[in-house]
């Protein structure tokens, strides 16, 4: 009987502890309460009374691993989340509202299985108030059932990528009075800073703040706050609220400090609030960066009216073993791969992504171009666009929520409305035309663009600026084709901006080849040196034409394509400068390391390239020195300037039988790095 006692006890207790969660939860920075504890799911067509659920921790996909397993036919099917909520007493005179970050792709919610709304769109915020559909005294219950199907009204009908299905980013409970600001203005903060007009001695700002009113109206004020960076106040304005749906205030900032890239990443931080009488009852907090910018089809991009050379990676969210399941490390990861390649800008593929690596962008000064998933197929079959009305509202839709979602980002200079269309299904070019309207209305302080693959000038007009996949060297041509295409479309569009949106070849860490030979990019085997050598030709053409607005190279690290049956594992997509698991940085990476960044490096490469079986080869390595010098076995080879790629090559040197010590030593009069690596010959 005692441990009968002892079993139900400690169950009461577990289901205490399990009813305060919600209340014992650190508040995120925002002050909303994260509910990524404690759901239970099951897949969908489990419609037995007691279904097989399983307990996961958001973020969440159930085609995490996939990808690496090489599955083409991988789940796209619906799943079902349910997640127990009890209420604080004082939330009762409240209003609560459940904040999605993303759900892929397709999302119905229920409260105590009471309908509450439904978002289409995976890579989009949406926010729904749960105010009347919540219970007091008794347990609350959250399902929501999510697909990631494939539809033809919803984003993306295709592309070389995985859709993971699952809530694959954080949800959150935002608690607030009856007069607020408006969360439900497209899940965004409800607070947009206008940038009208920036210079270096002043910055015209029109605050609009969308409000949501259900108390009374009398008395109501707003009050905007800026801060320095160091929390120094610049200026204070409050204004009466004379309309119940929008408020809006002029700010003038005199002599701003500007938002000015990777040299200066400055950031403001404002704090609105709702006042009714002389009490806050409800305060949005932004970061904000002054800048203007702009782009020219004979100079390229400028930043605050100095030049600004735009080079970078395509990002896609997978990682192995997570899918797009992504944690704060995982951004973390790659942004500080990000940093240390020393990339300008980013390309965020092929979708919008999730709102701590926009803020990431924001603090560590990258140019950053976003889109909407409006994929072709590329050089595969099947549409990327139909002229569904379903699917065009859609596509508006989804363009409308990335852009209000992420409207304060200063790192944003470009919308991105399509990747690789082509035009043997219905023609996308007058939706094409109208989606840009739509960006245009809702932002007409930046710029749309567009990656285009086709020669031709059928989408020329559809966006202010165009740029193009191109793969010169990997799927046909050779490198050195890229430079004799760009001054062609250079010349044939003089007027027009242009950059290279993407450029890439597969590589695998583990296969080398000596002497090189150019692989099959469809094949099983990408030795790295291809890679390397790819992008070192590339890189040379693109270096030298400033025209070129931005160069986004293919692709920060391998990803998951379920299509893709080439390299070392089906299923992937190995055109990243690291690997899937972000655990091997290959040698094209340092290549651009080298190039980009200043910051003192030396680096040996085809490193792994450990057993080998030619005793004469050249010995290359990767330095942003002057020069360097060789030490094979312990015997210098003498000291050989860099060329204007940052390489210094040796000829010709002859390995031993077994083992042999490459070593490789650059200084200056402050800093001395050397770098080593074994190579057996047999």
């Amino acid at each position: 009987m005692g441990k009968k006692l002892l079993f139900i006890y400690i169950l009461i207790s577990a289901l205490m502890i399990a009813r305060i969660r919600v209340y014992a939860q650190d508040r995120n920075p925002d002050g909303s309460i994260p509910l990524n504890d404690n759901w239970s799911f099951y897949f969908t067509y489990d419609v037995r009374p007691k279904p097989n659920l399983s307990k996961v921790t958001l973020p969440h996909t159930w085609n995490a691993n996939e990808a690496k397993a090489g599955k083409m036919n991988y789940t796209r099917q619906s799943g079902t989340y349910i997640k127990k909520l009890f209420l604080k007493p004082e939330w009762a005179n409240k209003r609560v509202f459940l904040y999605f970050e993303g759900a892929n792709s397709v999302a119905d919610v229920f409260i105590n299985q009471k309908f509450t709304g439904e978002h289409k769109g995976g890579y989009t915020r949406f926010c729904f108030e749960i105010t009347d559909q919540l219970v007091f005294n008794q347990e609350n219950t959250i399902t929501v059932q999510v697909s990631n199907a494939y539809r033809m009204d919803v984003l993306p009908l295709s592309g070389d990528f995985n859709v993971y299905g699952g809530i694959h980013r954080p949800v959150a409970l935002l608690i607030k009075e009856k007069n607020c600001i408006s969360p439900l203005d497209h899940a965004s903060s409800g607070v947009y800073f206008v940038q009208k007009r920036v210079s270096k001695q002043s910055a015209a700002v029109e605050a609009q703040v969308k409000l949501s009113l259900k108390g009374h109206h009398q008395g109501l004020k707003l009050r905007t706050t800026l801060f320095t960076n160091a929390g120094a106040k610049v200026l204070t304005k409050t204004t009466d609220i004379t309309n119940d749906s929008v408020a809006y205030q002029q700010l003038l900032i005199d002599k701003p400090h500007l938002w000015n890239g990777k040299e200066d990443p400055y950031l403001y931080h404002a704090r609105v609030e709702l006042l009714d009488g002389n009490r806050v009852s409800d305060s949005v907090n932004e970061e904000i960066g002054f800048r203007y910018f702009s782009v020219d089809a004979q100079n390229g991009f400028f930043l605050n009216g100095k030049y600004l050379d735009l080079h970078g990676l395509g990002r896609h969210e997978d990682v192995e073993g997570k899918g797009s399941a992504l944690t704060a490390a995982d951004e973390d990861t790659d942004i500080n791969l990000i940093k240390k390649i020393g990339a300008t800008a980013l390309r965020l593929t092929h979708y919008p992504q999730g709102k701590y690596f926009y803020e990431l962008c924001d603090r560590n000064g990258l140019i950053v171009w976003t889109e909407i998933p409006l994929v072709g197929p590329g050089g595969y079959t099947g549409p990327g666009y139909i002229a569904n009305p379903l699917l065009q509202q859609h596509a508006k839709d989804v363009l409308v929520e990335l852009i209000r979602q992420n409207y304060n980002h200063p790192s944003i200079c470009f919308w991105g409305l399509f990747n690789e269309l082509k035009l043997d299904y219905d023609d996308p070019i007058p939706f094409l035309t109208a989606l840009k309207k739509v960006a245009k209305k809702e932002d007409p302080t930046r710029l749309t663009t567009c990656a285009s693959f086709l020669d031709n000038d059928s989408f020329n007009e559809v966006t202010d600026l165009i740029a193009w996949n191109k793969y010169y060297g990997w799927y046909g041509g050779v490198p050195d084709d890229l430079g004799k295409w760009a001054d062609k479309m250079h010349r044939k569009y003089p007027l027009k901006p242009i950059a290279v949106s993407e450029y890439g070849a597969g590589a695998s860490p583990y296969k080398h080849a000596y002497p090189l030979v150019r692989p099959s990019a469809g094949g099983k085997f990408h030795p790295e040196e291809w890679q390397t050598l790819f992008h070192e030709k590339n890189w040379e053409q693109l270096n030298t034409r400033k025209y070129i607005w931005g160069k986004f190279i293919w692709v920060l690290a391998d990803f998951g394509s379920a299509i893709r049956d080439e390299g070392d594992d089906n299923g992937i997509n190995d055109k990243g400068l690291v690997t899937y698991d972000r655990k091997i940085v290959k040698d094209a990476f340092y290549f651009y390391k080298a190039n980009w960044n200043t910051e003192p490096m030396v680096y040996i490469t085809e490193r792994r390239f450990t057993d080998r079986t030619v005793t004469a080869t050249a010995i290359k390595v990767y330095t942003n020195f002057p020069d360097a010098e060789l030490f094979l076995n312990g015997v210098s080879f003498g000291r050989k300037s860099a060329d204007s790629l940052h390489r210094v090559i040796w000829d010709n040197i002859l390995l031993k039988n077994g083992s042999n010590t490459v070593r490789v030593v650059a200084q200056n009069q402050n800093v001395k790095l050397e770098d080593s690596c074994i190579w057996m010959l047999k």
